[in-house]
């Protein structure tokens, strides 16, 4: 019989957490939580649940990934955030897969996100198909600090699994805010990084009405209605935010 880790990655997910860890039961016999220091009841969540938690500032959701499928002990990876959920068919298959076998080393999944309780169906949100069940062996994180995904051999051809992955993204706009002000900071630390010798002035103001247009004509956030402007707006404002920042802490290396 093959077992499952499940590996989640958290900051202050009391509102959440509980649903997804509700979900696993039956699927995971390891549950491995990588918090960067929760502030709510994150930790009293994951201890009921029986988890295996450790806790270490955040390096980027790569970063973060790698280090929690490191902890693991079984081979087998269900890499799933906080905020989602696994369907009863998704859950009925990994099931009866740990009993027969697994017969492939990378497994995609289909992802249908939501934002304040309604699907999306645009917006760069649509319904996706990602890498999250596989044989550590064979895969591994990317390292990039806001962008990450699961890298494995040319030769592997991820098998599509039964099922969804359900993606509450944010509850309210201010949950969404919030998670938007800590990836903003991240871009910024990345950004400045990139560009010791300094951001232009405009570089802010022409990224954010960049990210806005890209948000209306590539992501057709407008289809998705007031959540797709609510979503193209925020956008703007976080990439505004993260050159913004990017240039003040490239200014503060400087000084003596």
């Amino acid at each position: 019989m093959e077992k499952i880790t499940a590996t989640i990655i958290t900051r202050n997910e009391e509102n959440n957490l509980e649903r997804c860890l509700n979900a696993l039961q039956g699927v995971a016999d390891e549950i491995i939580v990588v918090d960067s220091y929760s502030t709510d009841r994150t930790i009293e969540i994951c201890n009921r649940y029986n988890c295996k938690v450790t806790q270490r500032e955040f390096q980027g959701f790569g970063s973060q990934r790698q280090y929690a499928t490191g902890l693991a002990s079984n081979s087998y990876i269900l890499s799933i955030d906080a905020d989602e959920v696994i369907d009863e068919e998704l859950r009925s298959y990994l099931i009866k897969a740990k009993e027969e076998g697994f017969k492939h080393r990378v497994y995609s999944v289909h992802i249908l996100n939501y934002f304040c309780g309604k699907p999306l169906k645009h917006s760069g949100y649509e319904p996706v198909w990602q890498v999250r069940l596989f044989n550590r062996r064979y895969a591994n994180w990317n390292l990039r600090d806001f962008s990450d995904s699961v890298s494995f051999p040319d030769s592997v051809n991820p098998e599509p699994l039964p099922g969804t992955i359900h993606h509450y993204r944010c509850s309210s706009l201010a949950e969404f805010n919030k998670k938007e002000n800590r990836l903003a900071a991240l871009k910024a630390r990345v950004l400045a990084t990139a560009n010791p010798d300094g951001i232009c002035p405009f570089s802010p103001a022409m990224h954010a009405a960049g990210a806005f247009l890209a948000a209306h004509t590539i992501d057709l956030s407008w289809l998705d209605g007031k959540q797709g402007l609510a979503i193209a707006s925020r956008r703007a404002r976080t990439a505004y935010e993260s050159y913004r920042m990017a240039r003040f802490i490239i200014k503060e290396s400087r000084l003596p």
